[in-house]
């Protein structure tokens, strides 16, 4: 599974607003201070955001003193949240025999012969529970983090980096 920019810059510019919010007590943040924070477009973070806010993770005001501020506490909005809201699924595999039981295999209609949707082989097919268990990974990967849990682990680009660790032997001399 390969996630698109627009998962990698949504993500990005949810962790922002919501440490920008939680630092600084901020109300609402604008896009552009998320877009020069960030170095993503205004017009692509305007795009993510709509979907966001269809999805009900964001809300927004317009006006002077408008901008975006999370719907809801980050520590209740999950990386799977965001990411269905920006990808759609997070299948790696779509397999029409996952949780079907036999009903998703093609049929031939008796009468016209015609074929229903479906995977022609799903019905013997043992590897949809390798795809099943696979995309059952992820969505629990993505489903335990938070978007808290990324704020709280993310560090400002303003702190200093740890020093690095002296070599024992150097000092042993």
């Amino acid at each position: 599974m390969k996630l698109s920019t627009r998962a990698i810059y949504g993500l990005r510019a949810l962790i922002d607003l919501g440490r920008t919010c939680e630092e600084n007590e901020a109300g609402l943040v604008s896009l552009q201070s998320i877009a020069a924070r960030q170095d993503i477009s205004v017009s692509y973070l305007e795009q993510l955001m709509a979907l966001l806010k269809k999805d009900g993770l964001v809300e927004s005001s317009r006006g002077v003193q408008g901008g975006y501020r999370l719907s809801r506490p980050a520590g209740d909005i999950s990386v799977g949240d965001v990411l269905r809201a920006l990808e759609g699924g997070l299948e790696a595999v779509k397999c029409p025999g996952i949780g079907q039981g036999d009903t998703a295999c093609i049929k031939k209609g008796e009468d016209d012969g015609a074929e229903t949707a479906g995977c022609h082989g799903s019905s013997s097919c043992t590897a949809r529970y390798v795809w099943k268990r696979i995309n059952d990974s992820i969505s629990s990967a993505v489903d335990s983090l938070t978007l808290g849990d990324l704020i709280a682990d993310s560090a400002p680009a303003d702190i200093e980096a740890p020093a690095p660790a002296t070599d024992s032997k150097a000092g042993n001399r």
